[in-house]
């Protein structure tokens, strides 16, 4: 019986075409969670520790978090080196870091049909606080991590600290950040996509090598993630406070736009069959809620997630539901086909749930948390012969023109955008239109560099001065690997950028290059 959990998984994804894929959308959540039900096996031992890809939390809200974790031995083998059949995995909670005081713990089904992957949902703990968890399965424990609750949304807080990171190509640089950030003692983390490519291995490696072909089936994206997740720094780091996450596209396939691969000749059928696998590994591999359980091809990731009346984060999904990107997806003027009203970057439905959170947003800091940047940055530095990204949100002026006007027009308090995606950091004043200095800034955005994506950068790119002289909305660019590490309170925001010296080798030092300010009710950006 436990096998055929599994291998029903597996014909599912065969059977599926032109006529039912429609109908598939919703079997795969239904048949997991019914997996869940099964009888379990509760005499197991290892002979290799199944926790390897380690532990960690995430979306945390007042009453609690999720505690995730996936038994996997052998990381990089099929299942995970486990064996096809159900396992109970026991979990606790406590109040200290030596776990004595337990106020909540419980055994949770590990089951073949979500690759032994355990989400605990925590929905009776107090507000602001700290909390410590681990997971027992047979005679093997895990490491001890760390979570906290956020504050009662009534209350108000006087500080948060978070990190903003993202792109962390395991070929191109060591994950050296993540030591610094662990000392920097964050609430929270919030990851904007690219948290694996799903490249061949040795495409442009320079440190380390991925592990087989480029991924489309879903043990290609469950053995990936395993690698990722195998970094001792990255596991560290996911120890230490709870995550939210977002993707981008390269958990997928790269500059995917929906439903429409960037490569032309694509079967749909094919390439929506491998969305299935990466949206279900995806999951599977997140400290994520049952809410967000994939229905097939679809996986529902914009959501809000909030601190206190201190600030509340609309988490945005900018791939899954875009329009194509206009003119080819090459950098071009601005010219009608990225101003056609018909092209979309949210989606109607998370467009409306944006400004719908936006209007009853009682916080005093409103930030949009997303992967693409939304600064009008003329790339090419030169006036008479511009070049957007059409990628970015300059590929969809019009619904990025209404999006400014109705944080202009509601009065939204303090917004903030805070982006990942194009390995480089930024501050953008963000206006209707950001080629035009004379309008009003709006808002702040703050682009996080990649973490390791690229290999080492620079901190004064070649172009720099004419980027600078040619874009007004644009207050600090580098190219350097890091993070943005932040501090909020009611009278102001401040960003570090966090700079890493040498991503290509042990050792590298993580620093604080540049620090940028905005005051509660200026909306632009100052140098600290």
């Amino acid at each position: 019986m436990h096998r055929s959990i599994e291998l029903i998984s597996q014909d599912v994804q065969d059977v599926i075409n032109r006529r039912g894929f429609v109908a598939f959308s919703g079997l795969f959540a239904s048949l997991a969670i019914a997996s869940r039900q099964a009888n379990a096996d509760t005499k197991q031992s290892f002979s290799k520790n199944p926790f390897s890809v380690g532990i960690a939390s995430g979306d945390p809200d007042h009453r609690g978090f999720v505690i995730w974790t996936r038994l996997a031995p052998e990381p990089l083998e099929p299942h995970g080196g486990m064996p096809l059949q159900n396992l109970p995995v026991d979990w606790q909670v406590a109040t200290d870091d030596q776990m004595k005081n337990v106020v909540a713990e419980g055994t949770h089904i590990a089951t073949p049909a979500l690759g032994h992957s355990v989400h605990v949902e925590l929905n009776t703990l107090k507000p602001d606080r700290w909390y410590w968890y681990r997971f027992r399965c047979g005679d093997a424990e895990s490491v001890i991590g760390r979570a906290r609750t956020m504050p009662h949304p009534e209350s108000n807080p006087e500080k948060l600290r978070f990190a903003v990171t993202s792109c962390q190509n395991f070929e191109q640089g060591l994950f050296t950040a993540y030591e610094q950030m662990a000392q920097d003692e964050m609430d929270l983390v919030f990851h904007l996509g690219d948290y694996i490519y799903e490249y061949a291995a040795g495409r442009n490696g320079k440190v380390r090598t991925h592990h087989g072909p480029e991924i489309e089936t879903l043990d290609d994206y469950r053995s990936r993630y395993a690698q990722y997740r195998s970094d001792e720094l990255l596991q560290n780091m996911h120890a230490q406070c709870p995550w939210v996450v977002t993707w981008d596209d390269h958990e997928f396939d790269n500059n995917c736009a929906g439903e429409i691969s960037e490569q032309k000749g694509v079967d749909a059928v094919d390439f929506m069959r491998r969305r299935v696998n990466a949206y279900q590994a995806y999951y599977e591999m997140m400290p994520l809620r049952l809410s967000q359980m994939p229905q097939g091809s679809d996986l529902r990731l914009y959501r809000t997630s909030q601190f206190g009346q201190l600030a509340n984060f609309m988490v945005l999904d900018t791939r899954q539901y875009r329009s194509d990107q206009p003119n080819n997806d090459r950098k071009s003027p601005l010219n009608e086909a990225a101003w056609d009203k018909n092209q979309s970057m949210l989606g109607r439905k998370q467009r409306g749930w944006l400004t719908q959170k936006l209007v009853q947003s009682k916080a005093n800091w409103n930030v949009l948390a997303q992967q693409v940047m939304m600064g009008m940055v003329n790339r090419s530095g030169n006036p008479d012969d511009p070049a957007y990204s059409m990628d970015q949100w300059p590929g969809y002026l019009h619904e990025r023109k209404q999006m400014m006007e109705f944080l202009r027009d509601r009065a939204i308090a303090n917004p903030v955008v805070l982006t990942g995606d194009i390995h480089s950091n930024w501050v953008n004043d963000l206006r209707c239109d950001d080629r035009n200095e004379e309008e009003s800034t709006i808002a702040t955005e703050f682009v996080a560099t990649s973490l390791s994506s690229g290999g080492n950068g620079s901190e004064k790119p070649r172009g720099l001065d004419a980027l600078l002289a040619n874009n007004p909305c644009v207050k600090y660019h580098n190219t350097e690997r890091g993070y943005i590490r932040c501090e909020v309170t009611p009278q102001q925001w401040k960003s570090d950028y966090m700079a890493v010296d040498d991503v290509l080798k042990p050792g590298g030092k993580t620093f604080q290059r540049v620090s940028y300010v905005v005051e509660s009710g200026t909306a632009k950006a100052e140098r600290a």
